[in-house]
């Protein structure tokens, strides 16, 4: 009995460490090594006294991301002589958001986590999309409607006011649920800049096309994104890669065929109504008709069950042939009907 109990936690122990019986290819040879560039500390270390000459040497030492941060972040056009708005509208946010950055740096002193699981979900990316060109990291400080992530031309950028940690006073605050209902704020934490940062990354290969779709063709489009997700954050619990709470995925898990059911007794399944395609695919607390503990958005996670049905019986297909079928392709190759 003790002899068996080694072997099983042996093999458990290879299966965790992607050994024999892995279902994750092996990266550990794929070099992916790069740093979050912390545009953000350089910003809010300059003289208030001489902020246009400290943008100008911010300037030299990040070329290719000033004018993204004047022109989208502040939105006060290119940082050129020629243009006079863009002094004006860089002091009014740095000595309005000056005491924000203050009050969350310490949250950020050390990102070498976040470094960590950026570069390990690349290493995925360079596996699948070998062409894919890893690009630089860039933590800013933005406006609270500014992007948490945001793919520019030659970075992506990393908006540290949407990541200060889920009981941030701004979020809690009156204004701040207005624009953040609690159930979206509880996820501005740090360990979900990783999901993120792929989230966008995957829009980026991959444009959304459901627009026009009926529920379920939708519902399959929008799980493409979370089955390709699974792919590139193997480690990340579903949690943090779905937005649910913990107990949210307990649920959907153990009542996938009671939500199928459910979007059938209702007609729905082909609905083109936008109303109801938003109740189902749509970022919310919950679901209108559903039990308490179902999740909003539940109509990607069924999306992305089909799609695992439809990996099952054709198992040779790579991700980028994957995500180029069709919806009505795969919703015809699954034949999902689950219990």
């Amino acid at each position: 009995m003790k002899y068996s109990s080694i072997i099983f936690i042996f093999t458990l122990f290879l299966y965790s460490c992607g050994g024999a019986g892995s279902r994750n290819p092996d990266v550990s040879g794929i070099k992916v090594n790069t740093k979050i560039e912390r545009f953000d500390k350089d910003y809010f270390a300059l003289d208030s006294n001489s902020l246009e000459a400290g943008m100008k040497g911010l300037a030299s030492k990040y070329p290719l991301f000033i004018n993204d941060f004047t022109q989208n972040i502040l939105g006060a056009g290119p940082m050129v002589d020629s243009n006079a708005l863009w002094p004006v509208a860089n002091r009014l946010f740095f000595t309005s958001y000056h005491g924000v950055y203050e009050s969350i740096q310490n949250e950020f002193t050390n990102m070498d986590e976040t470094e960590d699981e950026l570069n390990n979900a690349f290493r995925y990316v360079k596996y699948y999309f070998p062409d894919y060109a890893v690009p630089k990291f860039i933590s800013y400080l933005g406006p609270f409607d500014a992007p948490g992530v945001a793919i520019t031309q030659n970075a992506i950028a990393i908006g540290l006011q949407l990541y200060a940690g889920k009981d941030f006073p701004f979020y809690t605050s009156t204004m701040g649920q207005e624009i953040f209902p609690a159930y979206i704020s509880r996820r501005f934490e740090k360990q979900y800049i990783a999901t993120n940062t792929i989230k966008a990354v995957i829009e980026d290969l991959y444009p959304d096309k459901s627009q026009g779709l009926p529920l379920v063709e939708q519902m399959v489009e929008k799980g493409k994104y979370w089955w390709l997700q699974d792919k590139l954050l193997p480690e990340t619990a579903d949690s943090i890669k779905t937005g649910f709470t913990a107990k949210q995925v307990e649920w959907v898990m153990d009542n996938e065929g009671v939500v199928w059911n459910l979007i059938l007794q209702n007609d729905h399944l082909y609905s083109m109504e936008p109303g109801i395609i938003q109740m189902y695919i749509g970022d919310a607390p919950g679901i209108q008709g559903f039990p308490p503990a179902a999740p909003g958005n539940v109509g990607q996670w069924i999306g992305k069950k089909i799609v695992e049905n439809y990996v099952e019986k054709n198992p040779a297909i790579s991700p980028a042939e994957l995500m180029k079928k069709t919806s009505r392709e795969i919703l015809d190759g699954a034949k999902y009907k689950p219990r």
